[in-house]
C-alpha cells in the first residue's frame, strides 16, 4: 500500500518531504491531545504546519507519508502512534482535492461512487459544543458507502477558508462505510484569522479543564509571507488497511503496537 501511494504521487508530479516529528509547538485543537516530551516538545499530530511553512517557502505540490502522535487514542480504530498521509495541491480548491482523494481510495480500495452529505443534515443546529461532536460522529457511524461530509459549520472550520455565505466552511471529510478515513480543507492563510482561531481553541480548552498551548509564531509568520491557494488532506493510512485487509481491529494492522 505505501508503495501504491506513493506511485500515486510520483504520477502526478506531487514531491515527497519529511518534516520533524518533535517540535517546540503543537496544535492548539482542544479536542485532539499531543504527547509532550519533556525538554524537548511535543510528537506532532500531523505534518500540517511545517508543510505549510513549505508552502510558503515555494515548495509547490508536496505529500508526506509517515508516523504521528496523539495522546489517549486507542481502540478498535486508535492507536497513540499512527501513519498518517498528508498532501497539499497549490491551485485546487476543496472540490478538486476531493476528486483526487477519490482516484487515491479508488486505486487502494477499488472503484465505487461517491455521495455528499452536507454537516447540516447530519448534526441538529440546535446542538453546539460537545452534543453535536457526539451526534456527528453516531450520525457518521450509519453513513455506508464512500460518503464526502462537506459544509460544516464555521464553528468546525479548523482552518479551511469560510465560503461566501460566511456560516459554512470549505472542509470535508471522507468516511468509508461509516469509518472517518480523511479530513481536509480550503486552507486559509490569513494569519490574523488564524491566530483568533488559535485564540479561540485555547479559551475552549480552559473550558475544558485543558492546559492551554503556546502558538506557533513562526507558523503564523510563515503565513504571513504567504501562501498560494491550496487545499489539504490528511488520510488515516492505517485505517485504510483495515478496509483494504478486512480486518477488524487496529491491533491486526499494525507490526507493533504500543
Amino acid at each position: 500500500m505505501l508503495t501504491a501511494i506513493r506511485r500515486f504521487f510520483e504520477c502526478r508530479g506531487v514531491i515527497e518531504v519529511q518534516t520533524p516529528l518533535l517540535m517546540p509547538c503543537t496544535v492548539t485543537e482542544p479536542m485532539i491531545d499531543s504527547i509532550e516530551v519533556p525538554g524537548y516538545g511535543w510528537l506532532q499530530v500531523s505534518p500540517e504546519y511545517p508543510m505549510k511553512r513549505l508552502l510558503a517557502a515555494g515548495s509547490g505540490a508536496i505529500y508526506q507519508l509517515g508516523p504521528v502522535f496523539r495522546d489517549g487514542e486507542r481502540g478498535r480504530w486508535h492507536n497513540p502512534e499512527f501513519t498518517l498521509l498528508e498532501w497539499y495541491r497549490p491551485g485546487f480548491d476543496d472540490r478538486a482535492l476531493m476528486a483526487e482523494l477519490a482516484d487515491l481510495v479508488n486505486e487502494l480500495l477499488g472503484t465505487v461512487d461517491y455521495h455528499d452529505q452536507a454537516y447540516g443534515a447530519l448534526v441538529p443546529a440546535t446542538l453546539e459544543g460537545d452534543a453535536a461532536d457526539l451526534a456527528y460522529a453516531d450520525a457518521c457511524s450509519r453513513l455506508s458507502g464512500r460518503v464526502f461530509v462537506t459544509h460544516f459549520p464555521k464553528s468546525q472550520a479548523s482552518l479551511a477558508q469560510l465560503h461566501a455565505d460566511g456560516e459554512t466552511a470549505a472542509r470535508f471529510e471522507l468516511i468509508v462505510d461509516g469509518i472517518e478515513i480523511a479530513n481536509g480543507y480550503l486552507e486559509t492563510g490569513n494569519p490574523d484569522e488564524l491566530l483568533a482561531r488559535f485564540e479561540a481553541d485555547n479559551r475552549r480548552r480552559r473550558t475544558l479543564g485543558k492546559r492551554e498551548l503556546v502558538i506557533d509564531q513562526e507558523f503564523l509568520s510563515a503565513m504571513a509571507a504567504g501562501i498560494p491557494k491550496v487545499s489539504g488532506v490528511a488520510v488515516g493510512v492505517d485505517r485504510l488497511f483495515m478496509l483494504q485487509q478486512r480486518l477488524a481491529h487496529m491491533d491486526a494492522a499494525l507490526t507493533f503496537r504500543i
